[in-house]
């Protein structure tokens, strides 16, 4: 039997998922960052939190290409890639409410940003370089790690996103702690994010 400070400790986190759903609308929470950043792992989770539908971005671009992403980059190129990205996330969009794990590369599209904004709470995981690089080096089948040195392209893409992820509403550090942990900590964030309340205000820290 849960104790009574456990029981009032999920009574209170019902009510604060509740709330945040509510809040949201149609709305959906995209969680943008590095490959490697735990988007996958932490969106499945935070979306069991709110009970939410999780949805990967990168498998619905394999599903609707009908091919892996290796295998669009290498026959079509990254310009492709980007272009099919782009369509695929507005319409995922257009399905909210859900928690949305987007791609890398995602969030550096202009228009792709312009439309998380109007349909998103966008939340960015971010992540040291030594963690992205024990993270990543475990699989291979990354497109932009085969074109260089894993650690030489990793520093580049961080000087090239972070300035750009910045400006996503929440930021939330991952790192080497259980995933429970990470995603009470972007709770907290949306219950006290001014862009989910629609007061226009600043971004929130995680």
């Amino acid at each position: 039997m849960p104790s009574r400070a456990q029981s009032r400790k999920r009574a209170d986190n019902d009510a604060r998922s509740k709330a945040i759903r509510a809040n949201l609308g149609e709305r959906s929470i995209v969680l943008i960052g590095l490959m490697g950043a735990g988007k996958t792992a932490i969106g499945r989770r935070l979306a069991r939190q709110l009970d939410l539908a999780f949805v990967d971005a990168d498998t619905e671009i394999e599903r609707a290409a009908g091919k892996s992403i290796s295998d669009i980059f290498a026959d079509h190129g990254e310009n492709h890639f980007r272009d099919g990205e782009r369509k695929v996330i507005s319409r995922l969009l257009d399905g909210g409410p859900q928690v949305l794990a987007t791609g890398g590369g995602a969030y550096m599209n202009e228009q792709t940003r312009k439309t998380i904004a109007k349909q998103g709470i966008s939340i960015w995981l971010k992540a040291e370089l030594k963690i992205l690089l024990e993270r990543v080096r475990r699989r291979d089948h990354r497109p932009l790690l085969k074109t260089g040195d894993p650690k030489e392209v990793m520093k580049r893409l961080m000087d090239e996103r972070y300035p750009v992820y910045e400006s996503a509403d929440i930021t939330a550090v991952s790192r080497d702690v259980p995933h429970d942990v990470i995603v009470g900590e972007i709770m907290d964030a949306l219950a006290n994010c001014p862009a989910l309340a629609g007061d226009g205000g600043q971004k929130a820290e995680g």
